[in-house]
């Protein structure tokens, strides 16, 4: 679903529409942010997150398996965190989402998975918890690896 009319990809967001698809076990992808200036993709998803009352938000990335102490493509010493709280990541600069994004799940208390979406059953494992996989953005302390 999508804030911004594509009608030959995608179902217009309507939350009644998407809650709807839910209740009956359907996923729902959303996607292009909510078509407004000034918000970032990564508000739009805090943003429908909260409006869909889901447990959590999955946050699936490209060629990085979670959130990291340093950049891992410049240095040598960045650990991956196990978990790492929303305050945590926005005083760090992590890098994980906007701060604004960050702050909204951080005040709703809504906790964010960061996993790598190219690994092999990484989708399954984020969506089942049936193996762990990334990092988890918590109102908990932070773990590293």
């Amino acid at each position: 679903m999508t804030a911004i009319q594509m009608h030959e990809v995608s179902q217009p967001y309507i939350r009644r529409r998407a809650i709807r698809h839910m209740e009956k076990g359907r996923v729902v992808i959303l996607a292009a942010g909510t078509g407004n200036p000034y918000f970032t993709t990564d508000t739009a998803a805090a943003l429908r997150a909260l409006e869909l009352q889901v447990d959590i938000l999955l946050m699936a990335k490209n060629r990085v398996d979670g959130i990291y102490s340093e950049d891992p493509r410049f240095s040598s010493d960045a650990r991956r965190y196990v978990q790492v709280s929303h305050q945590e990541a926005i005083e760090r600069d992590l890098k994980v989402m906007d701060a604004a994004a960050l702050a909204l799940l951080r005040e709703n208390n809504l906790p964010i998975l960061v996993f790598n979406m190219s690994a092999y059953g990484a989708i399954e494992n984020a969506v089942t918890g049936a193996a762990p996989v990334g990092t988890m953005v918590t109102s908990g302390a932070a773990v590293l690896e």
